[in-house]
C-alpha cells in the first residue's frame, strides 16, 4: 500500500512538472512565490476597485477613464523597464517595481481624491483587471526561460501561473470576508473598509520586495549573451581579419546631438532602435502574434474582473461576501485548470492547448449578460475564469520557443506592452456603455473578439516549428523530469544499429585471426551528471553504466 502511494506521488511529481521546478533551482521557487504574493494583492483590489470608486461618488464614465489611464501608465512603465532590464539588471527593475507597488498601496489607503488616486495608479502599480500587468511578469518569464530548458519550460511557466492564481483566489476570498466583517463594526464606513484592504496591498508589496532581493545572479542575462552589438552599415566600418570593426568617431558623434529634438520623437526613435535589435525572423513571427494578442487584450480590457464584479453588483446587488466567494472560487478553478496546462501542452502541443482551452472561456464571455439569475451568471463567470488562464503558460513557452534567448526579455516586454496598450481603450468604451445602460454590449463585443483571436491563432501558428534557436536537451541533470523527444530516440536507435554493424564486421575480422573479443563502444556525454537513455533494447550493450 505504501509503495503504491509512493509510486503515485512520484508519477505526479514528474508528470505535473514539479520536478522541473526543482531542476530550475531556488530562484524559480522565489519567482513563483513573489508572483503569488502580488496576485494575492491584485485579488483583493480586483473585487473592490470599481465598487470603491462608486462608493466615492465617481461616475461610471470617470471609472472607465481611470482604468484606461491606468493601463496607459502600465504601457509606458512596462515598456521602458522591460526594454532596459537586461542592460541595467533584471533584479533592479523588479526592486523598482516593488517600491512603486508599495507606494500605490499606501496612497490608495490614505487618499480619496480622484486625481491623486489616478496619479498613483498611472505612475505606480495597480492592477485593474486582476491580472499581472506592469514590468513584473515579462521579466519573470524571461528569467524562467533562462533558468529552464525547452523540455521543462512549459511546466515551470505553468506553475508560475497556477500558484499565482491560488494567491488571487485567496485574496478575493479574504477581501470579501474582511469587507463583510469591517462594515458590520461600529464606526467603520464602507469606504473605510475599502481603505483597509489597500494596506494589505502595500504589505504584499513589501513581501514581494523581500523575495526579489533574495534572487541570485543566475536570473540576470549571462555576460556571453549581453555582448550584442549592431554592426554598422556605413563606409566608416573597416574589415580586420575577416571581421567588421567600427571606428569610434560615429559613436562620439551620436552622443553629441546638436539639434534638440522633441522628446516624443526621441522616445519613438529609441523604441525603434530597441525593436531593430530583434532579428527579422523573430519579428516576422511576432508581428502576427502581436496583432492577435491585441484583439484578445482589447476584449479583456472591456470586461476586466473589476468591471465584471461591478456589473454583477449593479445587476443583482449581492452581499460583498457572496461576490467575494464567487470571485475566489473562479480564481481557484483557474488555478486548478492551469496546473494541467503543462501536461496537456506536452500531449497535444502549445497552440492546441491555447486554442482548445480558451475558446469555451470566450464563449462564456459572449453569453455572460443574458442569464436572468445570479447563479447562472456566476456559473458563466466560473467557466470563463476556470479556463481563461490555461493559455498563459503555453503562450509564454511558445514565445520562448520561437525567439532567440538574448531577445526574450525585449520580446516579452513588447508583448506585454502591446497587450496592455490594446486593453487601454476597453474600460473607456465599457464606461460609456454602462453610463447609457448598455453595459451588456461590452460582453458581447468582448466575447466576439476573443473568439476571433482563438480562430486566428489556430490558423496562423498550428503548424509552426519550435525550438529552432536552441539545442534540444538530451537529458536533464540528475535524471529528473527528463522526457526525450522522438527524433532523439530515433537517432540513438540508429546509432545502436550502426554499432551492431560494427560488431558484425569486427567479429568477422577476429574470427579470421582465430580469436574474438567483445567490442566496447562508449557514447560520450557532455555533462558528467547526465546520462543518455534510449528505448533500444540493446542499449545496455553499448552504454557504460
Amino acid at each position: 500500500m505504501f509503495e503504491r502511494i509512493k509510486q503515485s506521488l512520484k508519477w505526479f511529481y514528474h508528470e505535473f512538472g514539479i520536478a522541473a521546478i526543482h531542476e530550475a533551482g531556488l530562484d524559480a521557487y522565489l519567482i513563483i512565490l513573489a508572483r503569488t504574493c502580488r496576485m494575492f494583492a491584485y485579488g483583493t483590489n480586483a473585487l473592490i476597485l470599481g465598487i470603491f470608486f462608486s462608493a466615492l461618488g465617481i461616475s461610471d464614465h470617470q471609472i472607465g477613464l481611470f482604468m484606461t489611464f491606468t493601463l496607459m501608465g502600465d504601457v509606458l512603465l512596462g515598456t521602458f523597464l522591460t526594454l532596459v532590464a537586461d542592460r541595467i539588471g533584471r533584479r533592479k527593475v523588479l526592486i523598482g517595481g516593488s517600491l512603486l507597488m508599495i507606494l500605490s498601496g499606501v496612497i490608495f489607503a490614505l487618499f480619496e481624491n480622484f486625481w491623486i488616486l489616478l496619479l498613483a495608479a498611472v505612475v505606480g502599480v495597480i492592477s485593474i483587471t486582476g491580472g499581472d500587468f506592469g514590468p513584473f511578469r515579462s521579466i519573470e518569464e524571461s528569467m524562467i526561460s533562462q533558468l529552464t530548458t525547452s523540455a521543462t519550460r512549459a511546466d515551470v511557466l505553468s506553475w508560475h501561473v497556477t500558484i499565482a492564481l491560488f494567491g488571487s483566489s485567496l485574496g478575493s476570498e479574504l477581501s470579501g470576508r474582511v469587507l463583510h466583517f469591517l462594515q458590520n463594526r461600529d464606526g467603520w464606513s464602507e469606504v473605510d473598509a475599502y481603505h483597509a484592504l489597500f494596506w494589505i496591498y502595500a504589505i504584499m508589496g513589501v513581501v514581494n520586495l523581500g523575495l526579489v532581493l533574495m534572487l541570485s545572479d543566475s536570473c540576470e542575462l549571462s555576460q556571453a549573451k549581453k555582448i550584442y552589438t549592431q554592426v554598422p552599415q556605413d563606409d566608416n566600418s573597416q574589415s580586420t581579419n575577416g571581421g567588421t570593426v567600427s571606428s569610434p568617431e560615429p559613436l562620439e558623434e551620436s552622443h553629441t546631438d546638436r539639434t534638440p529634438q522633441n522628446w516624443i520623437i526621441r522616445s519613438l526613435k529609441w523604441f525603434s532602435n530597441q525593436l531593430a535589435q530583434i532579428s527579422p525572423a523573430t519579428r516576422s513571427v511576432m508581428y502576427k502574434l502581436w496583432f492577435l494578442l491585441a484583439v484578445d487584450s482589447l476584449a479583456d480590457g472591456m470586461v476586466p474582473y473589476s468591471l465584471t464584479n461591478y456589473y454583477m453588483d449593479e445587476k443583482f446587488h449581492p452581499q460583498k461576501s457572496t461576490l467575494g466567494d464567487v470571485t475566489s472560487f473562479s480564481y481557484f478553478l483557474g488555478a486548478i485548470s492551469a496546473s494541467f496546462a503543462g501536461p496537456l501542452a506536452r500531449k497535444i502541443g502549445l497552440i492546441n492547448t491555447m486554442v482548445f482551452t480558451h475558446t469555451p472561456s470566450s464563449a462564456a464571455v459572449l453569453l455572460f449578460p443574458f442569464p436572468p439569475y445570479l447563479w447562472l451568471t456566476a456559473g458563466l463567470l466560473l467557466v470563463r475564469a476556470g479556463l481563461n488562464n490555461m493559455d498563459q503558460a503555453p503562450r509564454a513557452a511558445f514565445i520562448a520557443a520561437v525567439v532567440k534567448p538574448e531577445e526574450r526579455t525585449a520580446v516579452m516586454g513588447i508583448t506585454a506592452t502591446v497587450r496592455t496598450l490594446a486593453a487601454t481603450t476597453g474600460p473607456t468604451v465599457t464606461g460609456l456603455l454602462a453610463a447609457s445602460d448598455r453595459f451588456w454590449i461590452a460582453f458581447v463585443a468582448a466575447g466576439s473578439c476573443r473568439l476571433a483571436y482563438d480562430f486566428g491563432l489556430y490558423a496562423m501558428f498550428v503548424n509552426m516549428k519550435l525550438h529552432e534557436h536552441e539545442d534540444k536537451p538530451a537529458e536533464l541533470p540528475n535524471g529528473h523530469g527528463a522526457r526525450r523527444i522522438p527524433d532523439e530516440e530515433m537517432e540513438l536507435e540508429s546509432i545502436a544499429d550502426t554499432i551492431d554493424t560494427v560488431d558484425t564486421d569486427s567479429g568477422s575480422e577476429d574470427s579470421s585471426h582465430g580469436k574474438s573479443e567483445p567490442s566496447i563502444v562508449r557514447l560520450e556525454v557532455p555533462d558528467g551528471n547526465q546520462r543518455i537513455r534510449s528505448r533500444s533494447p540493446r542499449r545496455e550493450r553499448y552504454v557504460e553504466s
